[in-house]
């Protein structure tokens, strides 16, 4: 059918039709090689206008199953979309893979704004899908770059304030995800001299590393594999946590140090338990310092009878079996000790710790030691020296030199006149004796 005008409401404006793959419907040509005036469509070939609400000025379509609607050819651009307030190109797609195709030798789809708050490529999704996606087979899949040091290349957003559910990436502003062995599903660079690679800022952590079997975060440097600074009174530079049974912060060498802790000005390794040991060795100590002890005396732990009738500062003796018991008799050489850990003097060495059947616990052995005496026997005074005494338990004053031989529990620190009280002492027992176990 030859192409006509339309002459009625019901007809097309124009119409014409071609049955060649290698000519053209419609043929518009502007032979002007003047530059057209700012503004306006002036120099087109074709000029489509429609004041229709949500109609195009130009329509394309290809009824065929494959090839474009609309197409483009130019030494700069091949389409080009302008619009004062709205969209300059849109494109929609029901079923299709993309509602705009962009293909040039060099970028497929370049988007320029000049504003501030703007941005030169927008992509918005109403869906659970993407809003932007970038695929490269050789390349890089989605590039950002900026030559501005207030602002970033790559600038992740997520504005949901509900915390994420179901575990994984959801709720992150930048999620990175790769499939190649030892590679990184994020990787940060900083080519400049100073700086770092990747940095994170958080209310409660600033980077989080996370392996259901493996290891959360693992640093690698040339100096430091992983460094941590703060400048909190209160807190760590590093600080390492385990919820089970193992190690909260572990460190191995192969021939230096696998633990070094250093202060200018404080302590260099605190070890603290509320329930448990504070630090455990395994293997020799060296010490090129001085050892300092906060507590009193160096005690041994000893099985003893019945613990229930022993506290702190009870003087004991030793059984016909090798356990301790209360004294209960005056001048007796079988005396061990007094249980430390009584009043402030808290023993600062335990010796021969370990799990037993039995109660044990610990005999003062060199050091201060509170005791419980009964001046019932004889007023006590600074520097008498101590024995057992009838009294269970209890220390009295040794005044018979002969019978004291082999029975001196240790020397009184504090006088007592009158009555029964806990007074502290110097043991003196180890002076005199040494204990040994004769097996039958």
């Amino acid at each position: 059918m030859p192409g006509h005008f339309g002459t009625t409401d019901s007809e097309d404006g124009v119409f014409a039709s071609a049955d060649s793959s290698k000519q053209v419907g419609v043929f518009g040509n502007n032979t002007s090689t003047s530059p057209p005036p700012a503004g306006g469509t002036g120099g087109a070939g074709v000029f489509g206008l429609t004041v229709s609400p949500g109609a195009a000025g130009v329509f394309g379509a290809n009824n065929s199953d494959k090839g474009v609607g609309v197409q483009g050819n130019g030494p700069e651009v091949g389409v080009r979309g302008f619009s004062k307030d709205g969209i300059g190109i849109r494109g929609d797609s029901s079923e299709g893979f993309t509602a705009v195709h962009g293909n040039g030798g060099k970028n497929g789809v370049w988007g320029y704004t000049t504003s501030a708050n703007d941005s030169g490529v927008y992509g918005s999704n109403d869906g659970s899908g993407n809003g932007v996606a970038g695929f490269s087979k050789n390349g890089t899949g989605l590039r950002g770059s900026t030559q501005s040091s207030a602002n970033f290349g790559v600038f992740g957003s997520n504005d949901s304030s509900n915390t994420p559910t179901g575990g994984g990436a959801g709720g992150a502003g930048v999620f990175g995800l790769s499939i190649s062995p030892g590679r990184a599903g994020v990787f940060g660079a900083n080519s400049s001299n100073k700086g770092v690679g990747v940095q994170g800022n958080g209310p409660d952590v600033g980077v989080s590393g996370f392996r259901d079997r493996n290891t959360g975060v693992v640093g690698t440097g040339a100096k430091n594999g992983v460094v941590g600074r703060t400048g909190s009174d209160v807190d760590a530079g590093v600080n390492g946590r385990n919820d089970g049974k193992g190690f909260g912060v572990f460190g191995g060498s192969l021939n230096g140090s696998g633990v070094e802790g250093h202060s200018t000005n404080g302590t260099g390794v605190v070890g603290f338990s509320e329930k448990s040991l504070a630090g455990r060795f395994i293997g020799d100590v060296e010490v090129t310092g001085d050892i300092r002890l906060t507590n009193a005396d160096c005690a041994e732990d000893f099985d003893v009878v019945d613990i229930t009738q022993v506290t702190p500062g009870t003087v004991m003796v030793i059984d016909s079996e090798g356990a301790l018991r209360p004294s209960d008799r005056a001048y007796d050489k079988r005396v061990a000790g007094v249980i430390s850990g009584a009043g402030k003097y808290k023993p600062a060495i335990v010796l021969d710790k370990q799990e037993s059947s039995k109660n044990r616990m610990p005999i003062a052995l060199m050091g201060k030691v509170y005791c419980k005496v009964d001046a019932s026997y004889g007023a006590i005074e600074v520097g008498d020296l101590l024995t057992t005494s009838p009294t269970p338990g209890h220390a009295m004053k040794a005044d018979d030199p002969m019978k004291a031989f082999g029975a001196v529990i240790g020397k009184a620190l504090r006088p007592l006149e009158v009555g029964q009280d806990l007074i502290g002492s110097i043991p003196l027992l180890q002076k005199y004796v040494m204990s040994v176990r004769i097996e039958a």
